[in-house]
Parts: structure tokens; C-alpha cells; sequence
């Protein structure tokens, strides 16, 4: 298998629009699908390796952003589509979501969406559809829309400062994915944020009524949170997870919002079995 650095950046060409794309190992396809301001250099290298030994890793990045073509929308469930178009021009019958933070919301609209195509659904560190009670901290409205964040504002972002085993794990997986990065590709305007977070309220205001359809869908969902996440705290689960006909919780103690980051070989483990053994 090719190490993380010398697999190259592939085009989808969907006919609007060139789709950027990677892709690692081999097994049944997991589409990565990415974070606020995530590009292909932002997942972790370690997480991808160690997926990447059981399954065909495929990352992108969302239309308009990083090396993509096109424009973002401010809709998830159009972005939602980057997916299938994707997914359609790798020909894959079937594929698992994994979706961390924004792009958790849109790795549950594409299985929603796309029910016969998306076979497991995991989230990472994100939040259900429709109104949840804890929002965003302040925290994460100050680190996250700076132009450029530096590593202690990943700190905040990502892990639990408070702990000392986080901070270096953060420290770990800050110079595992800043061996090679290309920062320039990262967004850092705030019109480009306001695309995001358009995304995010018509995600909360639910109108294609998501939050129902998550309760009742019989794709195994598998959400994986840090007990502290800044920005999809873990409590908005609570409400939902114990109505859902297939799913299961986990939630990592002095962990922030990015739990595969902190424990990139355990969430790994954790996946594999879940996939293998929830249908």
C-alpha cells in the first residue's frame, strides 16, 4: 500500500464540475467526508492508515473548496451530493459514510438521501438534525473563524485542553498531518464561512424532517464523541440515540471534537468491528 504522502490528488469528472479526490487501500469503500474548512491534507495520516489496512479510504473535497471545481452550496443536502457524484464516477454499488463535525451533517443526509447506496453510516463528533439544546461555545466561534489557526488553536478546536493526555495527542496528530500540507488550499474567508454555516442552520431548521428519518432508518449508524465537544456537544445525542432503531454511541472521556484524531488507532478498531457486525 502506498504511504499517505505519495498517494495522488485524483479528478472526478461529474461534467460540471471536477470532484478532488484520493484514495488509500483496499476492502469495501469508506468515503471520508470532511470538517469545516477540511481539505485533503486535514484528516489525520495515522487514522487513514490504519483504515486504509481494512478498507478503500476515499477522501475528497467538497465542490468549491480546496482543489474541487464548482461552488459550495449553503444547502446539505445539495453538498450531499458531491457524494453520490463521486461515488457514481468511482462506479460503486454500495459505499460507507464517515463524517466528521460538518461533514457529519452531510454524511447523514447522503445516507438518508441515498439509503440503497450508503450501507453504514459513521459520525464523528457531530450533531444530530433539527434543533439541539447546547450550542456552539464561545470557544469555538473565537479559534474557529480566524483566517489561519495556529496549533494551540487546534488544541481548542479539537481536543480537551484541560487534559494533558489530549494536548499530546494533539501534538502527535498536529505534526503527523503538517509533515506535508498545503494551507493555501484551507478556506479563510468569511464568505466561505457563511456557506458553512448556512448549511449548518437549514440542517438545524430541518425541513426535509431528517430528524424523523434518523430515528427510523435501518442503516446501522455508528456516532463516536468526545465527552467535551465544543461545537456538537455529545448531550444533543441523548434525545435522539434512544429512539433509533440501529444505532450505537461512544463517547471518549478528556476528549474534544475530534476523537479519531486523539485516538486514531482505537476509533479504527472501533469501526471495523461495527461495520462487520451491525447490518
Amino acid at each position: 500500500m502506498k504511504k499517505f504522502y505519495e498517494t495522488e490528488t485524483l479528478f472526478a469528472d461529474t461534467g460540471d464540475r471536477k470532484i478532488a479526490y484520493r484514495s488509500y487501500g483496499k476492502g469495501k469503500t469508506i468515503i471520508f467526508v470532511n470538517r469545516f474548512r477540511g481539505t485533503l491534507d486535514t484528516w489525520d495520516p495515522l487514522f487513514i492508515t490504519m483504515m486504509a489496512k481494512r478498507f478503500n479510504v476515499i477522501t475528497f473535497d467538497y465542490s468549491g473548496i480546496g482543489s474541487s471545481g464548482g461552488t459550495m452550496a449553503p444547502d446539505i443536502a445539495i453538498v450531499a451530493k458531491d457524494i453520490k457524484d463521486l461515488a457514481d464516477w468511482l462506479k460503486l454499488g454500495t459505499f460507507i459514510v464517515l463524517g466528521w463535525s460538518y461533514g457529519g451533517l452531510v454524511a447523514q443526509a447522503a445516507a438518508l438521501l441515498y439509503p440503497n447506496l450508503v450501507t453504514h453510516a459513521i459520525l464523528l463528533g457531530t450533531n444530530p438534525p433539527g434543533k439541539n439544546e447546547v450550542p456552539f461555545e464561545q470557544a469555538f466561534l473565537d479559534a474557529a473563524l480566524k483566517p489561519i489557526n495556529d496549533f494551540e488553536d487546534e488544541v481548542v478546536l479539537f481536543f480537551e485542553p484541560k487534559s494533558e493526555r489530549s494536548r499530546a495527542a494533539a501534538k502527535a496528530s498536529h505534526d503527523r498531518i503538517h509533515k506535508k500540507i498545503d494551507v493555501k488550499k484551507i478556506p479563510s474567508t468569511m464568505d466561505v464561512f457563511q456557506v458553512y454555516f448556512a448549511g449548518g442552520d437549514g440542517f438545524r431548521e430541518d425541513i426535509l424532517n431528517f430528524r424523523e428519518q434518523l430515528k427510523k432508518t435501518k442503516t446501522p449508524v455508528l456516532v463516536i464523541s468526545g465527552d467535551h465537544d465544543i461545537s456538537f456537544a455529545v448531550e444533543n445525542w441523548y434525545p435522539v440515540i434512544n429512539q433509533m432503531v440501529n444505532a450505537q454511541l461512544i463517547v471518549y472521556s478528556e476528549t474534544g471534537h475530534g476523537p479519531q484524531h486523539q485516538y486514531p488507532e482505537l476509533t479504527t478498531k472501533y469501526i471495523i468491528n461495527f461495520v462487520k457486525y451491525m447490518h
